[in-house]
């Protein structure tokens, strides 16, 4: 499993929102997925470890978790969720044009994207890195030897950009090869089209070891990118925004406090004033959000803290057993930091 262990820890058109705008109107995505009773998440499903529609047709993964902590926040109901697949082309379109409430799908905040498209990040979920996989047998050890190389790459990705500029400008040059969704690009670097393949290095991890090739290939030392991947909504639309970011942030600071899914009713019972206002004992957070006071105790009760989701989707309970390293919370040598929930 030497390719897991070598992770680090780690455009659209500007026209975009002006075609397919937000939602009839003056209602927040708050108030109709109150009144719909489901929220409707944009995810990947193609990718073990984020989002993955499993043998059983359940979907699991660290996107999937927060989806379903945003219905328990919001709807009482961690499993009031429809999943809507989503290539990474279509998925701007779908959560401008209201197809999506919320898009959860290992995307990439970038300026442009955040300022640009009509759309906004909420959080940063999890950080990552663009990396490059190779054939072992090839004995390829370091990036610059794919010059002048055919590299597999999902379209509508920052890979492309990325990798194109970590080349020119060490006076290099290689040969993208482009297609429409992961699985296809997969399929393609497997079946010896490229003779590399660039993506997330935790996606490209959870992707050769969900195809059982991850012995076979090498992931290159090189990550050329910073890759921090979150949640967004429609711009503009603050009291979803807001749901949505103090979701992610509930769950970190349930792990921070130690506070988890089989404990969280006994600490219901704590004496700490703090514990109190976050677990809705002591009102006054969840008025804020437009939401039950009990919003973060449900999170908590049904879907768990953040290590729990990391742990089953990723981390030690899960195939790809990745260590937390940069995703660890931030005072154990980590970025994962929970504003004050108060």
């Amino acid at each position: 499993m030497h390719i897991v262990n070598r992770i680090l820890g780690t455009a659209a058109a500007l026209g975009l929102f002006a075609l397919f705008g937000q939602p009839a109107a003056a209602e927040s995505t708050l108030d109709v997925v109150k009144k719909r009773g489901q929220l409707i998440c944009g995810a990947n499903g193609q990718l073990p470890g984020f989002s993955f529609l499993n043998a059983m047709k359940e979907w699991e993964g660290l996107d999937v978790d927060l989806c379903r902590a945003i219905a328990a926040a919001v709807l009482g109901d961690a499993t009031k969720v429809k999943f809507v697949p989503l290539t990474a082309q279509q998925r701007f379109q779908a959560l401008a044009s209201g197809e999506v409430d919320v898009l959860v799908r290992n995307t990439t905040v970038t300026l442009q994207r955040d300022a640009g498209l009509g759309v906004q990040f909420a959080a940063i979920n999890y950080f990552d890195g663009q990396a490059f996989v190779v054939p072992a047998k090839l004995n390829i050890k370091e990036l610059a030897s794919l010059r002048s190389s055919t590299i597999c790459f999902t379209k509508g990705t920052t890979h492309e950009a990325n990798m194109l500029a970590w080349f020119r400008v060490r006076k290099l040059s290689v040969m993208p090869v482009g297609f429409d969704t992961d699985d296809a690009m997969y399929d393609a670097f497997l079946a010896s089209r490229c003779v590399g393949a660039t993506a997330d290095a935790t996606a490209l991890a959870s992707s050769l070891v969900r195809r059982g090739k991850a012995a076979d290939y090498f992931m290159l030392p090189e990550v050329i990118s910073k890759e921090p991947l979150g949640p967004f909504v429609r711009r503009g639309d603050e009291a979803w925004l807001d749901v949505v970011r103090w979701t992610h942030y509930a769950m970190l600071e349930a792990e921070e406090r130690g506070i988890s899914k089989a404990g969280v009713d006994e600490q219901r019972q704590s004496l700490d004033p703090e514990v109190k206002t976050f677990l809705g004992v002591t009102p006054g957070n969840g008025k804020a959000l437009g939401l039950s006071e009990a919003w973060a105790y449900n999170i908590i009760k049904q879907v768990g803290n953040y290590s729990e989701s990391f742990e089953r989707n990723l981390g030690t309970r899960s195939p790809l057993k990745l260590a937390r390293r940069i995703n660890a919370l931030w005072n154990q040598g980590g970025q994962m930091y929970p504003p004050p929930l108060r």
